[in-house]
């Protein structure tokens, strides 16, 4: 998996302290804010500055967050990262299925 050659690389540049893996779990409100600000350019919300973005650009800043959420996925992890995801998948999963099923 690609991700964990990313960490790797981190952990070797950087180590792995806890004020690495704290500025690894910051980096994700980072990424989350430069997908609202493509967001917001991609509606054009700035009069001043009109519509600056695209949806690719959207997309394009949804997967740094998803590669930034697995860094530290993986940095944190106790266990298997891919079975810690699956695992919760699967309880999103049902607990959509439970609300569609109770919305019937």
């Amino acid at each position: 998996m690609p991700v964990f050659r990313l960490v790797g690389w981190l952990d070797r540049q950087n180590g792995r302290s806890e004020q690495e893996i704290s500025l690894r779990l910051l980096k994700l409100g980072e990424e989350a804010g430069e997908v609202a600000q493509a967001w917001i350019g991609t509606v054009g919300q700035n009069p001043r500055k009109g519509v600056t973005h695209t949806r690719e650009d959207v997309a394009d800043e949804l997967c740094d967050v998803i590669i930034t959420a697995m860094v530290a996925l993986v940095s944190i992890a106790e266990g298997n990262p891919d079975d810690i995801l699956a695992a919760k998948l699967a309880k999103v999963e049902k607990r959509a299925a439970a609300a569609e099923g109770g919305a019937r």
